[in-house]
């Protein structure tokens, strides 16, 4: 396909990234009794196997995120030393991140999320916040206020079906946004760490 006439978005040809995505969720519905052992097999063998988009959705089409209370922000200040949501941790519905001086980072690679869409409200000040959302996950910068240090949204347009979308909204103050999926090296970490 040329520039000037794109596939298909199902047509599109799936990555690792995309079908470990499916594989995990797959996983997590047959740990919450969503799906038989016999299912999950049947499933997983077919996600193994998937070329493109169109043929990764239906796997998980039925298994919608369930349903979860929005509950109280979480507010993170960076203040004059920094502050780093990292690891496993779960997502809530809005969350709200001073970066002061010393930053925010924000690693979502390996947070709980049940959500189809999450509220990032910003304030860059300083230390400017970054953020590392998985592979298959979007974000929407389009209403951050570039300020003077600017916002850089180094994600891909691909949404893995019912992924979340990361809506980003605030200022980048002079220590700017940066949006962006895991580097070569932090997938193969994150590969390591889950093989143990």
């Amino acid at each position: 396909m040329t520039a000037e006439h794109p596939a298909p978005a199902g047509g599109q040809r799936a990555s690792d990234a995309d079908r470990e995505a499916v594989v995990d969720q797959l996983r997590e519905a047959a740990a919450e009794g969503r799906i038989d052992l016999d299912e999950l097999d049947t499933r997983l063998g077919a996600a193994l196997v998937a070329k493109t988009y169109a043929e990764l959705a239906p796997l998980t089409a039925d298994l919608g995120p369930a349903p979860q209370d929005a509950g109280k922000p979480l507010v993170l200040r960076g203040g004059v030393h920094g502050t780093a949501r990292t690891g496993r941790w779960k997502v809530p519905a809005h969350i709200d991140v001073d970066a002061g001086m010393g930053g925010a980072r924000l690693d979502f690679t390996q947070a709980e999320c049940r959500l189809r869409e999450i509220l990032l409200q910003v304030d860059g000040q300083m230390g400017g916040v970054r953020i590392t959302i998985p592979a298959g996950w979007t974000a929407k910068t389009d209403e951050v206020d570039p300020a003077m240090g600017g916002v850089k949204d180094r994600t891909t347009a691909q949404r893995l079906p019912g992924a979340p979308l990361i809506r980003v909204t605030g200022t980048a103050g002079m220590g700017g946004v940066v949006v962006r999926h895991p580097g070569a090296w932090e997938r193969w970490k994150l590969r390591r760490g889950t093989s143990r």
